[in-house]
């Protein structure tokens, strides 16, 4: 099944239809509002904001379609350059009117702010985030090297890994047909895609460190540029988090690695092995002989769904009759999942790589949950449609744990100890993975420039540290931060999908217990998209996320889950 993008386009004459009306309402925007926002009235600053709105929307769905096409064919480079020039000479016209808000006398903002409904967080969010923001002649140059330099990269990166090979029994597959065999029930498979997945990133490595080291500097750039404090900063600020709660919950979940290091030690003794290796975490407990075909896949999410919410299978539904999803891997189609939120005026737009097994069950309900929190999110306009990351996770595992709990009636005690497995592997990804990324991160741009040997040392470093003396990693293994998407795309995104594990965990905790009208106001949390503080989200259901006992409430509720496992593989 490939995605429909007409709900976008219809043709490539449309987006360039667009884009010139986009362009000449842009230039009609700067002349009329340039250098006058401080003699406009509340209503006449609401006008121009909505105007600022509509433009916008028209440059992101051009480049959302853009886009789209070069993730399922990524020799679209060519294509996906010449449009994000043009938008970004559009933005240009648009970028003094951020700028000149910011520098309005504070009565005046908030005067303008107390009349604009549902943009009020957009407005004091760019308030805090004026000490920030350069001059508009500094910007305009940012916003251009940028074409030369990370977004560069991160094209780069992309390219590369789309187009890699890897060797497998006289054929070369793609990157999720390799990662696959790490899932299989036989471990030479399992060893020998290890071996394969590392060989085919082997030749990369000078040029991955020299992408990834650029990304870094150029990060850091931007940061001394507008007076960050740490290289964490713009994303803590992004997200809608503190410093405070972040460094809580990293430090909780580091000081809880003995969690997984539990958990893999006794995989080890239910597999038999004297020894778990790195190409073993993965391996299923028992042997799974049945594949998955898609059409399954989907009745199994949409069950799920049912069970839970009319509204969540109702749109699950749509996505699949009306052709939102791109479902399987192919030459030059992007590594990977994710939902695309859109713009309001379109829908979300959900790329797989299924290759018919559990976790791409899983990966379906992940990623309809972000589908599904997208097109809700819609009601709030273009500005607060998307979330921060520190809460865009949080139907997507919340639909995973909707998944597990429908699947797991049906099982046998064998399957039911296999899929907890499965789910505590989850888990595991979700958290504590996601902490070592951030804690290689964190030495990784705390460095100056690193060799490929440098970078692969403080990697396998980190992962030591959650394993503990339950898995032995390879040297094959050392290599692995190299294919790693979110290091360069998003420098520091990794904790977000931490914290939303936290906070589902909690969340489904309480929809479990009978919280009173829980689907009800989940639902209207999901409505709110990034229209309202995280804090306030949380508030809804009595909750404090800058209590540090929420995130341990969370990390317990995980080992409590590892206890249940225990007692099934104990009986």
């Amino acid at each position: 099944m490939n995605w429909d993008l007409k709900a976008l386009f219809n043709s490539i004459e449309d987006v360039d239809y667009l884009l010139n009306e986009a362009q000449n309402e842009a230039n009609w925007f700067n002349n009329k509002y340039k250098g006058k926002l401080s003699n406009l009235n509340a209503y006449e600053f609401l006008e121009a904001l909505n105007s600022y709105i509509d433009i916008s929307e028209k440059v992101s769905r051009v480049m959302t379609y853009i886009y789209l096409q070069f993730a399922t064919d990524t020799s679209k480079g060519n294509l996906l350059s010449k449009y994000e020039t043009i938008a970004t000479n559009i933005e240009e016209k648009l970028l003094f009117f951020e700028l000149e808000f910011t520098k309005l006398p504070l009565e005046k903002q908030s005067e303008f702010i107390k009349e604009s409904g549902v943009n009020k967080l957009y407005l004091e969010t760019l308030q805090k985030e004026a000490k920030h923001k350069l001059s508009e002649n500094e910007e305009k140059i940012l916003m251009k090297k940028d074409l030369t330099s990370s977004s560069a990269f991160s094209r780069l990166f992309d390219e590369t890994i789309s187009n890699s090979k890897f060797f497998w029994d006289g054929n070369y597959v793609s990157e999720e047909e390799i990662l696959s065999k790490l899932y299989s029930s036989d471990r030479n498979i399992r060893k020998k895609g290890a071996v394969a997945l590392t060989n085919g990133l082997k030749d990369k490595q000078k040029l991955f460190a020299f992408i990834y080291n650029n990304i870094k500097k150029d990060w850091k750039i931007e940061c001394e540029l507008r007076n960050y404090k740490t290289p964490e900063e713009p994303r803590h600020i992004s997200n809608k988090a503190s410093q405070k709660s972040v460094d809580a919950l990293v430090n909780a979940t580091n000081a809880n690695f003995d969690i997984v290091e539990e958990y893999y030690n006794i995989k080890k003794e239910l597999l038999g092995y004297e020894k778990l290796y790195d190409y073993d975490r993965y391996a299923p407990l028992k042997e799974v002989k049945k594949e998955i075909p898609f059409e399954q896949a989907k009745e199994m999410v949409l069950d799920s769904f049912k069970n839970f919410s009319n509204t969540f299978y109702e749109i699950a539904l749509k996505a699949f009759d009306e052709k939102w999803i791109d479902v399987y891997p192919k030459e030059g189609k992007r590594g990977g999942a994710f939902s695309h939120g859109a713009t309001p005026k379109a829908h979300p737009y959900v790329m797989l790589n299924y290759t018919n097994q559990i976790r791409d069950v899983f990966t379906l309900a992940h990623e309809l949950g972000h589908a599904i929190h997208q097109y809700l999110a819609k009601e709030v306009g273009y500005l607060n449609q998307h979330t921060p990351l520190t809460t865009a996770e949080t139907a997507s595992i919340f639909s995973e744990m909707m998944l597990f709990e429908n699947i797991k009636k049906s099982l046998s005690e064998e399957e039911l100890i296999s899929v907890y497995a499965n789910k505590l592997e989850d888990m595991f990804a979700t958290l504590f993975r996601q902490i070592v990324f951030t804690n290689f991160e964190r030495r990784v741009h705390n460095s100056e420039e690193l060799s490929e040997n440098e970078f692969n040392v403080i990697w396998q470093e980190e992962n030591q540290r959650m394993f503990g003396n339950s898995v032995i990693l390879t040297s094959n293994y050392k290599i692995w931060w190299s294919y790693i998407p979110h290091f360069i795309h998003s420098p520091f995104y990794c904790y977000s999908y931490s914290y939303a594990q936290l906070l589902v965990v909690s969340l489904y905790n309480l929809y479990k217990n009978g919280y009173e009208n829980f689907e009800e106001k989940y639902i209207n949390f999901l409505k709110s998209g990034g229209s309202i503080a995280p804090k306030e989200q949380i508030a809804m259901f009595g909750k404090n996320i800058d209590d540090e006992e929420f995130w341990l409430e969370g990390i317990n509720s995980i080992r409590s889950m590892l206890n249940e496992f225990k007692k099934l593989v104990l009986n």
